[in-house]
């Protein structure tokens, strides 16, 4: 029988607790990577399909506006932390299908200090959110607004022509638009608005003198 000298003992045992080691490095890594890309992922498969009226991001712009029209609405809340002000700055706008149509809000620091801010988004009704598609938007990004300071937001987008060839939104004459400042985005995810919300990095707002 050959005998294993202590020392080749020891070299095996050292590398079989690297390998282990490496293993359990690799789960864990594996397993941290899962966790920060479930909400990405999330997002993705909501943007690519429109659910939970999540708007589609972006994308090239319709080859031409269509004859049907409908009325695009501009809604704003603001999450009782955040003491702002925040509203649409126009009324209902009707576009044909395929035009791009482009709006404003306004948001103002009602605060003595800095406060910083964040917007979700989406649109209603909600079976809409895959032909909606915004081409500049302020949401998802941080704004912070001096004491008293004003600041128009503008957002520019198009409604798919082809939601009038599906049996389920041909009918739609109406499309409400929902913006919600909140002070994080943690107020946001304890309030359950990134469910429904797609990040978009746009257009910067112009301060109101």
């Amino acid at each position: 029988m050959t005998q294993i000298s202590p020392e080749s003992r020891a070299a095996t045992l050292r590398r079989r607790n690297r390998r282990m080691a490496i293993g359990v490095g690799a789960f864990v890594c594996g397993m941290v990577g899962l966790a920060f890309a479930s909400v990405p992922l999330y997002d993705m498969f909501c943007r690519a399909t429109g659910y939970n009226g999540t708007v589609q991001v972006g994308g090239p712009a319709a080859p031409g506006a269509a004859a049907q029209q409908v009325t695009i609405r501009f809604n704003a809340n603001t999450h009782p932390g955040l003491p702002w002000r925040f509203a649409p700055d126009q009324g209902p706008m009707r576009l044909h299908l395929g035009e791009e149509g482009m709006a404003f809000y306004k948001a103002a620091n009602l605060a003595a200090e800095p406060v910083t801010g964040v917007a979700t988004y989406n649109v209603t009704p909600e079976v809409v959110g895959k032909y909606f598609h915004k081409t500049a938007c302020f949401c998802f990004n941080q704004q912070t607004l001096e004491p008293g300071q004003q600041v128009d937001m503008p957002i520019t987008f198009w409604v798919d022509p082809k939601m009038a060839a599906d049996p389920v939104t041909r009918d739609i004459r109406t499309i409400t638009i929902n913006y919600t400042f909140f002070r994080s985005l943690d107020d946001a995810e304890r309030s359950g608005a990134l469910a429904s919300a797609a990040p978009h990095v746009g257009a910067a707002p112009r301060a109101t003198p």
